[in-house]
């Protein structure tokens, strides 16, 4: 019996390699190569495609090959037959009514709509939860293409304004407007050069603070380093010339600025970053005194204070100093030098965020990469631990200390959204809305599984499929990762997953070493020289698929996004024998120049760099552009980006995909798909997101030869 299956297996994999073999080879663009090499620390490294960095809005010969490269995919993407067929589904599942959570402002409840396939989700108020909801902010009437998306929204405490972020094209820059609520009249106000910024109004809604960096030079906008920040006030009805700068560091330009303000209004709380790791300086500034400079609180990046409230002098801090899985921690402001007090200790759980509502703490945990949210008192005093309907994601449970309710979100990957009203007094949980998506959750099972990496440790991951499910190996199985710069991966719903599972697909999904399921120590052991446990991690997952007969190499496909996207680029290179398909997302693909590029010299933090001759070593090994071979057979791959991302540029999978183009002996497809006036994935319209997801999985259907119903 044995015998029989692994003969099965194999002549399975046999007949998928004939057809691809008899596929008639894709004749892709000519890519000119330069004779380019740079030296590091004394080694010598090719890049004979450096002129593909080169921003595409200003570049005509760029312009050229991705014009070029888009004929030969979307050709070879629309020419599959069932591509039609995926989009019409997806679009029917697509198409419901989606409600983010209430949040409560100056004495109204907002949220966003979306009717099903509006492009971009729309902003309403009510003054009670039973009341008829008014429109208040329609992104879709801002462009044609509907590629304007709001961004951030922030009301002042008295409910007259609001500040709102607006971004255009998918880029990290946004334009900052204010409302006048009332008669819902936009403002003369209008800040420009905004980027990874809060939005903090003082108490008298009279202004608010923000960060912005300095103009960049012409042509650099969406390409140069971003250095410089600073913190500024601006008071409403005035020009940005006149905002007055609150604190700066010329001396440390790598620095970057995130204000809070504490709930009474008096403390300014000035969190300083370095990097994209949680630690960070605190300063603060109690606005009772004008003229007062800000004061350092915290004068070491050596650990994570994410201020939640203050109680008079009592600053309150999710913190990690002395707890990997972090807690809740007190410092006094009026009694420096004093140590700070535990409120909440560690647990066996990895603490995410802590808010307060109502007089109480609300602290979001992780439990094997699932939601676990307990209440506490201010004094730490356990309350209670709100109750969800399995392993998923909740998010929400935002307010002011003197709300008696908050509002929470819960899903999984067959689950659809569900809003609940939670009550701080008596803990109760009431159903608001269930999205009324067109399938039956009940047709799906999601389970958690643990497997042994490559040294041992053990993973978790979750697997979501229809019931009923044979293990034969057969099965079309999607892969998908992160691991990386402290963030989870939590079972949460999204139509992008449905339709792959409705398909009759596998969707499996690892916690990898460098998230954050675990805590710092989890995290730190998939970074910089560590970063190989993430990508053998990964490996493991894919070779516990295929020994536990979920699925088989030609069945089995891996996607990422961003460090996602390293993931599959690192991955791909490494065992290209282990995988059926592979389709990389705005992924980092050169791990020696990403620092050099607008965001990317945050990352330092998780990859190290490549002038630091120590690290050096270690990112060359696994880069994905620098590891390619010539006359290799790789799997079937299609690299996607978008020419206008600015925060992992598009030079990285341009560079990638050329060089996986020049080194592709055998004739399964290696392609790049780039999206046009779109960004890092932040404010894609509905009508792209459907475009390119089904052309994605188009892609997987025709390439692990899937027979659908």
């Amino acid at each position: 019996m044995i015998r029989s299956a692994l003969f099965l297996l194999s002549a399975l994999a046999l007949s998928t390699a004939a057809l691809r073999a008899q596929e008639t080879a894709i004749q892709y663009p000519d890519t000119k190569r330069i004779d380019h090499v740079d030296e590091y620390h004394g080694t010598k490294v090719a890049d004979p495609y450096r002129w593909l960095e080169q921003d595409v809005r200003e570049s005509p010969e760029v312009a050229a090959w991705v014009k070029a490269q888009n004929e030969v995919t979307f050709g070879y993407l629309h020419a599959i037959p069932e591509r039609s067929r995926i989009e019409q589904r997806m679009t029917e599942l697509w198409n419901y009514e989606r409600y983010s959570t209430f949040s409560k402002e100056g004495g109204r409840y907002f949220f966003f709509k979306n009717d099903g396939l509006q492009n971009q989700s729309v902003l309403h108020m009510q003054d009670a939860l039973d009341d008829e909801p008014e429109m208040l902010l329609n992104p879709n009437v801002w462009s044609e293409n509907g590629t304007a998306a709001l961004s951030n929204i922030e009301f002042s405490k008295d409910g007259r304004y609001a500040v709102y972020a607006r971004s255009d094209a998918g880029s990290d820059w946004h334009t900052l407007h204010v409302l006048e609520m009332a008669s819902k009249h936009e403002l003369v106000d209008r800040l420009e050069w905004v980027k990874f910024s809060a939005l903090v109004w003082t108490h008298d809604g009279r202004g608010f603070f923000y960060t912005r960096f300095p103009k960049p030079e012409q042509g650099a906008e969406f390409q140069s380093t971003n250095l410089n920040n600073k913190l500024y006030y601006h008071r409403i009805g005035t020009p940005q010339s006149d905002d007055v700068l609150v604190y700066e560091r010329p001396d440390q330009p790598e620095w970057g600025f995130y204000p809070d303000l504490s709930s009474d209004g008096r403390y300014l709380v000035i969190h300083v970053t370095w990097g994209t790791d949680a630690r960070y300086r605190i300063f603060y500034k109690d606005l009772q005194e004008p003229y007062g400079a800000p004061i350092e609180l915290i004068d070491n990046f050596d650990h994570d204070y994410s201020f939640i409230d203050a109680e008079g002098s009592k600053f309150y801090f999710t913190s990690n100093l002395g707890a990997p899985r972090r807690r809740v921690i007190a410092i006094d402001v009026a009694k420096p030098g004093e140590p700070p007090v535990e409120i909440v200790p560690e647990s066996e759980a990895t603490l995410t965020g802590t808010t307060m509502v109502g007089e109480l703490l609300v602290a979001d945990y992780l439990k094997d990469a699932s939601s676990a949210v307990r209440i506490h008192r201010l004094d730490g005093e356990f309350v209670r631990e709100v109750e969800f309907p399995g392993i998923g994601t909740a998010s929400g449970f935002s307010g002011s200390r003197s709300d008696l309710e908050t509002f929470y979100s819960f899903s999984s990957y067959a689950q659809p959204p569900t809003i609940y009203r939670y009550d701080m007094l008596t803990g109760e949980s009431r159903m608001l809305r269930q999205a009324a998506v067109k399938f039956n959750p009940a047709d799906y099972v999601t389970e958690q599984i643990f497997y042994p990496s490559k040294d041992g440790t053990r993973i978790p991951m979750t697997l979501t499929h229809k019931k009923g499910l044979v293990k034969n190996g057969a099965n079309p199985t999607l892969l998908y990762g992160y691991g990386g710069f402290d963030i989870s991966i939590t079972p949460a719903f999204s139509v992008r997953w449905l339709t792959w599972l409705d398909l009759g697909g596998v969707l499996a999904v690892p916690n990898l070493r460098g998230g954050g399921e675990y805590g710092e120590a989890w995290h730190k052991a998939g970074t910089k020289a560590q970063k190989q446990n993430v990508f053998d991690d990964f490996i493991a997952a894919a070779e516990w698929l295929i020994e536990n007969k979920y699925t088989s190499t030609p069945k089995l496909a891996i996607h990422g996004r961003s460090n996602g996207g390293l993931l599959v680029g690192a991955v791909l290179t490494q065992r290209p024998d282990l995988f059926g398909a592979t389709i990389p997302t705005v992924g980092v693909m050169d791990m020696l120049r990403f620092h050099q590029f607008t965001a990317g010299r945050y990352w330092v933090d998780d990859y190290g760099s490549a002038d630091v001759a120590e690290e050096f070593p270690a990112l060359l090994a696994y880069s994905p552009y620098h590891n390619l071979s010539k006359n290799s057979n790789y799997p079937p791959t299609l690299v996607t980006t978008a020419d206008t991302d600015d925060r992992v540029v598009p030079g990285h999978s341009f560079k990638f995909a050329a060089e996986l183009q020049h080194d592709q002996q055998g004739t399964a497809p290696v392609l790049i798909r780039i999206e046009t006036s779109a960004g890092h994935g932040a404010g894609v319209p509905t009508s792209k997101q459907i475009e390119e997801l089904a052309d994605l999985w188009s892609f997987l259907v025709k390439n692990l030869g899937m027979k659908l119903d």
